[in-house]
């Protein structure tokens, strides 16, 4: 109820990408949203029939591929289930719960003070992690594709979670040859952005960075105002102006 939903949880950190691919801050936000696959009433039609409240210590966790074991993992184990008492979080609660409501289906269309259009698509129960993006301009078209392996690796090393399996851009030039572009590949969760990130966070002298990425408060703000607008454009029906959302 509280979370915000996919759209700020998950959202948020492809809003923010957007803004620094465009340089420039959303103005006006249209969104639509479904519970289509998760939650009780999507699983009853599929023949789903374990709607325990929880996994830890369920008959049916074994056999359910959506179950996640927090005693599998010290790390899962320590951050979680052993600090339920003092967080309040269950980590490892049913998907297919009938107390689950937020989207796991969303369309957003947001237009930029700069002029420019994103058309976005969230579905959160896809066999594969990662992203698509396409950027039309005047000159042509970027295509760019990632797949990442997942962020819940009980088994595997933490290093690993996130970390990119395949990318590939593809340049389009108007009347021109389409081209592949080589990507960089670095070490590291999201696709090597984590080291970065935490060089820049940590160390006294962090590298310079000519493409300034490193984000400061107003970044975060931003990308976070994109999911808070769609979610209120999802509840009622309306485009919402971003502006109308700060209070001076």
């Amino acid at each position: 109820m509280n979370s915000g939903g996919l759209l700020v949880h998950k959202s948020t950190h492809h809003f923010d990408l957007v803004n620094f691919w465009m340089d420039s801050q959303p103005k006006k936000v249209f969104a639509m949203g479904a519970l289509n696959f998760y939650g009780q009433a999507a699983a009853v039609k599929r023949g789903v029939t374990n709607f325990s409240y929880r996994y830890h210590n369920s008959p049916y966790a074994k056999d359910d591929p959506f179950a996640i074991d927090l005693e599998s993992s010290p790390v899962l184990k320590g951050l979680y289930l052993d600090a339920e008492e003092e967080s309040g979080y269950i980590r490892d609660r049913n998907v297919f719960s009938d107390e689950i409501s937020i989207e796991d289906t969303m369309g957003v269309l947001v237009k930029y003070r700069n002029g420019a259009i994103l058309t976005y698509s969230l579905n959160s129960y896809m066999p594969w992690e990662g992203y698509n993006v396409m950027i039309n301009g005047s000159k042509g078209r970027i295509e760019y594709s990632a797949m990442e392996k997942p962020y819940i690796n009980a088994g595997g090393k933490k290093s690993d979670e996130g970390a990119m399996v395949y990318h590939h851009i593809k340049v389009l030039p108007l009347f021109e040859a389409a081209y592949d572009v080589e990507v960089e590949v670095r070490e590291g969760g999201h696709g090597g952005g984590d080291p970065a990130m935490l060089d820049d966070i940590f160390l006294e002298n962090p590298p310079h960075d000519p493409l300034k990425r490193s984000a400061d408060h107003t970044a975060g703000l931003r990308s976070i105002l994109t999911g808070i607008a769609a979610n209120k454009s999802i509840a009622s029906g309306l485009a919402i102006d971003v502006d109308s959302l700060l209070v001076w």
